[in-house]
């Protein structure tokens, strides 16, 4: 992913059940993200067409996925899964070997998308939040 894609991918994420936007999400913000977290965030497209995104990052310890998202007309092709395949393949060369993402309460269709992919709903842990 590079901020060349910036426009179509935030359009993808507004329109996707289950995910919500906020400041964070900015151009600004994403560009600063890509440039922490080089080369390890990739989209699917066909032609101009964007089919799918996946953000991945790391603290230098643990890495996160965000924003996975497919187009809904092409769910069920593997395109989601083979985005994070990439993800988590860039994340273990960096020498990250276990990643976390959110999920939020209510997102059944995201929720059901882990599930099935193999990844370990935890309890047990709560999210606290702050504005710096």
């Amino acid at each position: 992913m590079t901020m060349d894609d910036y426009a179509a991918c935030y359009s993808l994420w507004a329109s996707t059940e289950g995910m919500v936007l906020s400041d964070s999400d900015s151009r600004e913000e994403i560009a600063r993200y890509l440039a922490r977290n080089p080369g390890c965030s990739f989209v699917c497209a066909r032609g101009d067409e964007l089919l799918g995104t996946l953000l991945a990052g790391h603290d230098g310890r643990r890495g996160f996925l965000y924003h996975v998202a497919v187009a809904t007309d092409r769910r069920g092709q593997g395109i989601g899964g083979e985005l994070v395949k990439r993800g988590l393949a860039k994340l273990r060369a960096e020498g990250i070997a276990k990643c976390h993402l959110f999920v939020l309460a209510g997102n059944e269709l995201g929720r059901g998308f882990w599930s099935r992919s193999g990844w370990e709903e935890r309890n047990g842990i709560l999210l606290f939040s702050s504005d710096t």
